[in-house]
């Protein structure tokens, strides 16, 4: 996971799933706590809704997973991911409000 992390990014933008016998799944983003960003509006959260997004898809909804996925990618094309690795311009409640908003747009 680390590898194809670092093709697309990082672990902040790293969904995941774990799917066993008779579908029972678990969705989570791969990425630690980040301590050291704790309590400074800089995390991101784009493997939190990409995992969502996933689950979302397992569970048959995929108009609901297709709308959160491309809220996701609309916002980083519009600068508001909040890491500095993507030339990150925003703070996590940019990202976030703005990628709330795009999902109410595709309703």
């Amino acid at each position: 996971s680390d590898l194809c992390a670092g093709l697309i990014g990082g672990l902040g933008v790293t969904p995941s799933g774990n799917i066993g016998a008779n579908g029972v799944a678990i969705f989570e983003s791969v990425h630690g706590t980040a301590p050291d960003i704790a309590g400074k509006d800089m995390a991101n959260p784009t493997a939190l809704l990409l995992s969502a997004a996933m689950m979302l898809r397992h569970m048959g909804m995929f108009d609901h997973a297709g709308r959160i996925e491309a809220a996701c990618f609309a916002t980083i094309k519009g600068g508001k991911q909040p890491e500095s690795r993507f030339k990150g311009r925003g703070l996590c409640v940019f990202y976030s409000d703005a990628a709330a908003s795009r999902v109410k747009d595709l309703e």
